[in-house]
């Protein structure tokens, strides 16, 4: 038997506000300096590689994207890749790090409706103080009781965090773009899953959407606030 929803939370980039398109620009960017030694589709794949490799050692975001750019050009270069090409790409990291926040369709209004009455938790991946400062300058930063920082998003992720929120992983939802790192994990931990889609997805987010009753999707956040509703 379903309980009342007592806890809403909500993954940040791509769901909340924009954020893969800048990593598409700079890997674009990426593409142009490095035309002479390997087409935009072959480098794309050993970059994707290089992310995939480094996950363990730089987490996810901006630095650990900019150091896997670094050394996806020094191996196809042989090692002959100029300084310049390494300085403008440290500087499009900068240029992502300082990028100012612009929040996506119906965001503000659904997480302010939802934390009129429920347990709001922000549950996010990357660097630390990146996304605490995207948080504050997003202006939501006051309408969440909770925010998860973490280094990966597994189903123990959720449960451990559903399970010190109101109501447990029964009366918990999980809102966010990812398949892989926000709905079938959360689905996973005993919560709900609600996906709403983004037009850019990272390679490495890809997963399969579930045949769940706890599964739900939505074209953007506006019918959010009559999903709980229904839910409820």
């Amino acid at each position: 038997m379903n309980r009342k929803l007592q806890t809403i939370a909500f993954d940040a980039d791509d769901t909340l506000w924009h954020n893969e398109r800048f990593f598409h620009l700079t890997q674009q960017r990426f593409a142009e300096l490095l035309a002479d030694h390997a087409d935009a589709e072959h480098l794309g794949s050993r970059l994707l590689e290089a992310e995939k490799r480094n996950i363990g050692h730089y987490g996810f975001g901006v630095k650990g994207f900019v150091l896997s750019m670094i050394e996806t050009a020094i191996e196809v270069t042989e090692g002959k890749v100029p300084g310049s090409v390494i300085s403008e790409l440290l500087a499009a990291g900068q240029d992502m790090l300082n990028h100012p926040i612009e929040l996506l369709p119906h965001a503000r209004e659904a997480v302010e409706a939802l934390a009129e009455d429920h347990y709001l938790v922000l549950i996010t991946k990357g660097d630390l103080l990146h996304q605490e400062r995207k948080l504050a300058q997003s202006g939501l930063g006051d309408c969440f009781d909770a925010v998860e920082i973490v280094s990966d998003k597994r189903s123990e992720t959720y449960g451990r965090i559903f399970g010190r929120s109101p109501g447990g992983a029964e009366a918990s939802m999980m809102v966010g773009n990812s398949l892989k790192s926000d709905v079938n994990p959360a689905i996973a931990a005993g919560g709900w899953g609600v996906y709403v889609p983004h037009d850019l997805v990272w390679g490495l987010e890809m997963d399969d959407k579930p045949d769940h009753p706890r599964f739900a999707e939505l074209p953007d956040l506006g019918g959010l606030c009559a999903l709980v509703s229904r839910i409820g």
